[in-house]
């Protein structure tokens, strides 16, 4: 195992600067090992146990246990039309008779669309994205031609407005609450706020890779560029890069000490932006892997995770319902998404194997986070970058629709778990 996958860092074709994985199977740890470097150039760090990353949309999960634990609480219902709480009618003009739901958010069928930017400055509300004259409409970009919960679209500004309601139903800011009440509770000190790390933590921070200039070119035999959080110096407490993948142009940084609590947690990123370590996901996994309870503090309610891993939609290819990312994701639960082991989703290539989790793909990195659903069978990972563009045909995976640096990490942890 160890040997191959170092095999896979390197500094071309489908090879990674850096990437840790670990496997539990019957509820405790069997392997884990860590490789290549999560800092680049002179001091080319180590990628070790406690490296945090910006682990993308496994930060998606992080997001719907914070949302459950408000439903466990009476405190929110799946199915209430959000814009009760919002203070405007989220509605697609399309369809203004249907309402908006925290479940269709969640499940990526509330056809609301990312357009190009989804993440936006602290002192531009909600409203900027749905109203005609607001700054980021982007002529109605955001919404979908196809009706609420009938069609699935997988859609990263959904969780900002989860955020924001999280934010609402709270009173509390969307970082502060969810540290206070998830991440805590898990013994971590992950963040969204690079910022408010402690200088232990910020140290052991690691940046993303690309092999891809400021210009969008892409040379697999030219120099690594960081994505994302390499920063030279710790940012100031309280404040935040803003990034969006689709408009790398749209950055910069933001005072969060007047951001007014419940208007706009898109700067947070609550699809993607939460920094963690591998020791500290391996706390959620075991949370998961107990029924929502981690060393006898019950976080979520079993019940509560059973919904989030329960197929919400699935894609039914007669009525073509869904956009499915090219055959990856056929169906989708709540901050979760369901793999059929015969499927072109599939992650093990000589098993029917059926798992429940999620990836990450954003600036580099390249992440996973998957059960076995009825087993205390897991596994995850994390690469922080890659040579080749994902639309490089290099890059597509041998035996399903994933990415061929998905396959070859999932497959073998397959196989180290005897599937």
């Amino acid at each position: 195992m160890d040997e191959r996958f170092s095999a896979m860092i390197g500094d071309s074709g489908v090879k990674v600067p850096g990437l840790g994985v670990v496997i539990y199977k019957g509820g405790r740890e069997i392997y884990a090992n860590f490789f290549g470097s999560r800092k680049l150039g002179e001091k080319n760090l180590p990628v070790t146990r406690d490296t945090k990353f910006r682990v993308a949309s496994l930060s998606k999960q992080f997001t719907i246990f914070t949302l459950m634990q408000l439903v466990d609480q009476g405190k929110l219902n799946l199915d209430e039309d959000v814009s009760k709480y919002l203070g405007f009618a989220l509605r697609n003009p399309r369809y203004p008779a249907v309402p908006i739901t925290a479940r269709m958010l969640a499940s990526h069928t509330s056809s609301i669309r990312d357009g190009k930017i989804y993440s936006t400055p602290p002192q531009f509300g909600l409203k900027e994205f749905f109203s005609p004259h607001g700054k980021f409409y982007e002529g109605g970009a955001h919404f979908g031609i196809e009706p609420p919960e009938k069609f699935f679209t997988y859609c990263n500004l959904n969780y900002g407005i989860l955020g924001t309601l999280i934010e609402i139903l709270t009173g509390t800011r969307f970082d502060i609450y969810q540290h206070e009440n998830i991440l805590a509770q898990l013994d971590t000190r992950a963040d969204y706020v690079v910022g408010n790390l402690s200088r232990q933590d910020f140290n052991l921070l690691g940046a993303t890779y690309q092999k891809k200039d400021s210009a969008g070119h892409w040379d697999e035999f030219g120099k690594w560029y960081a994505k994302a959080d390499d920063y030279a110096a710790q940012p100031a407490r309280d404040t935040i890069y803003l990034q969006n993948p689709y408009a790398e142009d749209f950055c910069g940084t933001y005072d969060l000490q007047s951001y007014e609590v419940g208007t706009n947690a898109t700067i947070f990123s609550p699809q993607g932006g939460l920094r963690i370590s591998f020791d500290e996901l391996t706390h959620a996994m075991e949370m998961v892997l107990n029924g929502g309870t981690y060393r006898g503090r019950k976080i979520l309610r079993e019940s509560s995770l059973a919904e989030m891993f329960k197929p919400q939609w699935i894609y039914d290819a007669q009525k073509n319902n869904g956009d499915t990312c090219g055959g990856v994701m056929r169906s989708y639960g709540l901050g979760e998404y369901q793999i059929d082991g015969k499927s072109t989703a599939r992650l093990c290539k000589h098993t029917e194997i059926n798992l429940g989790g999620h990836t990450g793909i954003a600036f580099g990195l390249l992440a996973g986070m998957f059960f076995r659903v009825g087993t205390k069978d897991a596994f995850f990972y994390i690469a922080n970058g890659h040579c080749l563009a994902e639309d490089n045909p290099r890059s597509f995976g041998k035996f399903s629709a994933n990415y061929i640096w998905e396959e070859n990490i999932s497959d073998l942890a397959c196989s180290f778990l005897n599937y």
